[in-house]
């Protein structure tokens, strides 16, 4: 390996904007999680990821959750 490396001409990643940020924690339901997880196996997609397009389908089509909530009989 060389000592030193000559990075002038580089340029910098296009794709560096599209990259996931940070980790968060989150609570889900369980019937979220293994909604997704069964559709991770339909998919061969890791159930995290499944959430994170989903999500970001939602945010990019601006979807916003019902946050009515309907009384119960």
């Amino acid at each position: 390996m060389r000592d030193e490396y000559d990075f002038s001409a580089g340029i910098k990643n296009p794709y560096a904007k599209k990259l996931k940020k940070s980790r968060v924690t989150i609570n889900l339901d369980t019937i979220v999680i293994e909604y997704f997880k069964d559709l991770s196996e339909e998919t061969m997609i890791p159930y995290q990821t499944l959430i994170n397009m989903y999500l970001n389908h939602c945010a990019t089509k601006k979807i916003k959750p019902d946050t009515e909530w309907k009384e119960t009989a």
